[in-house]
């Protein structure tokens, strides 16, 4: 358990932390100054460290993260009872650049993992072949062909062979139409496949020669690592599709891992989960990692836009340029108006689950949220269903929803997703989703979800030396020394945005 009871995270905060649970009546030291606690209040939720007026902003982490909707007490809980959002509608933003350029290492060698190169100079972390369908409709198909091959290939020199279900790639109109053909696209482009199948039924919407558009806009197709299948043009799908995969195989077997400069890997930064301590120990480790990658001359990505308002101008005013911010503020509002379009209320968030946690307001959890970025410059933001290009941090469009998120994460070129949770989780991608607790009682409780324990921050763990050990933990998992739970558990799955008609 932590040593002290309570924590005031910035020195202007009007509420702490509270590490561990507190009893009616105790007394509490809290810098110079003694604070009674008026009620029981339990682990991860607010208590306020001075007496605050009806209307008054309530601080945490140096920033409001809401107003008081009644006088509150001096050792009293704070949360939805008497806390309540700032946040209504849409805002005008105007770019006041306060980023920090990252220090370049002064070391002169330069940290490597031992990864795939491929032809085209993309890097892998993992040799696998996948299994791509355009359409729901052959999901079953492609399931069992997996299966099949997994006995068959048993022993090859690949890393596994894997398919992703989904439900789409027919029937859908205008934007959700694209968005399928994009996020597949970028699965059939992802570099920890060594070989993939594109598996397709023949008269869907997303047939495999409309799909082979979108591939070829992307770049030119490398037939000895993609090949297509239709199962309406041939009698049994299973015995041609095994063929298909031994040619595929065959072509993974080719790829040797060797030392590749870190600076290839693009990692996605993801949280889903939360607790309170989430913006103190899992997701600052994550911004400590996404440092010293970027400066390193590697690739972080953050998405979960819902999950930046409220904090997105810090964002904003980290743009590298006035263009890139422009581009920020496009992909804010265009998200607070797709909530407006659906007549929703926009700031409707946290979750039941975040809140029992002690996360009351969007403000709350969205300045937690951030923190996975670190502090470098944002260098990029890109569409939903896109690749990344830009080394260095990049935001990238899409929802906080944790497959969602994940599955947008790993279509953008992110080789593996740091997945911070404080209540726990058991999702895993297409790629390795190590999952890092913020707290050691969930690392201990589930020892089958939990990759990497970030809540010994709590206790006598100091940022820099956790930040280290996290940091070639990371290149152990990249390097295949280590698998991620997920992948042990054979947890890969993949969703996809839709916001239209279904015909």
């Amino acid at each position: 358990m932590p040593k002290n009871r309570i924590l005031r995270i910035h020195k202007s905060d009007s509420v702490a932390v509270v590490l561990r649970p507190i009893n009616k009546g105790q007394v509490l030291d809290i810098g110079n100054s003694k604070i009674k606690a008026t009620e029981d209040i339990g682990v991860g939720h607010k208590m306020a460290v001075r007496d605050i007026a009806k209307g008054e902003d309530i601080i945490k982490y140096g920033a409001s993260i809401g107003h008081a909707t009644m006088p509150i007490r001096m050792g009293s809980l704070v949360h939805t009872h008497n806390l309540t959002t700032n946040l209504s509608g849409l805002l005008d933003y105007t770019y006041e650049p306060q980023f920090q350029t990252l220090p370049e290492s002064e070391n002169d060698n330069i940290p490597t993992f031992s990864g795939y190169l491929r032809p085209n100079g993309d890097v892998g972390i993992r040799n696998e072949v996948w299994i791509i369908n355009t359409v729901g409709c052959v999901n079953k198909v492609t399931e069992r062909l997996t299966h099949s091959a997994r006995q068959h290939f048993k022993g090859r020199k690949v890393d596994g062979i894997h398919f992703f279900s989904h439900p789409y790639g027919c029937s859908q109109l205008g934007d959700d139409h694209k968005n399928t053909q994009n996020i597949l696209a970028g699965l059939v482009d992802h570099p920890n496949a060594g070989g993939v199948l594109v598996l397709g039924l023949g008269c869907e919407n997303n047939n495999i020669e409309e799909f082979k558009k979108v591939l070829k806009k992307r770049g030119s197709i490398d037939t000895n690592r993609i090949k297509f299948l239709n199962t309406q043009d041939v009698e049994d799908e299973q015995e041609v599709g095994m063929e298909i995969l031994e040619d595929l195989v065959s072509y993974a077997e080719g790829f040797f891992r060797e030392e590749i400069p870190i600076s290839k890997l693009k990692i996605g930064l993801k949280c889903g989960g939360s607790d309170a301590f989430s913006g103190i120990t899992g997701n600052p480790l994550l911004g400590a990692f996404s440092d010293a990658l970027v400066s390193q001359g590697g690739t972080t990505i953050l998405t979960e836009v819902p999950e930046m308002f409220g904090a997105e101008t810090i964002l904003m005013n980290r743009c590298v340029t006035k263009e890139v911010f422009e581009k920020c503020v496009t992909m804010i509002n265009n998200f607070k108006e797709y909530f407006i379009r659906h007549d929703q209320v926009i700031y409707e968030n946290p979750s039941p689950g975040n809140k029992e946690g002690g996360i009351t307001t969007l403000e709350e959890k969205s300045l937690g949220c951030t923190q996975k970025g670190g502090t470098g410059q944002v260098v990029d933001v890109v569409g939903y269903g896109e690749p990344v290009t830009v080394p260095g941090l990049n935001l990238l469009d899409g929802p906080g929803n944790d497959i969602v998120a994940v599955t947008a994460l790993v279509a953008s070129g992110a080789h593996m997703v740091l997945f911070t949770t404080g209540r726990g989780t058991p999702l895993g991608g297409p790629v390795p989703t190590v999952k890092v607790s913020t707290n050691s009682e969930l690392a201990k409780k589930k020892k089958h979800w939990i990759d990497f324990d970030a809540g010994i921050l709590l206790e006598d763990g100091e940022m820099g030396s956790v930040s280290r050990e996290f940091f070639q933990y990371i290149i152990d998992v990249a390097s295949g020394r280590i698998l991620a739970k997920n992948e042990e558990q054979d947890f890969r799955e993949i969703a996809i945005f839709k916001d239209g008609v279904t015909l």
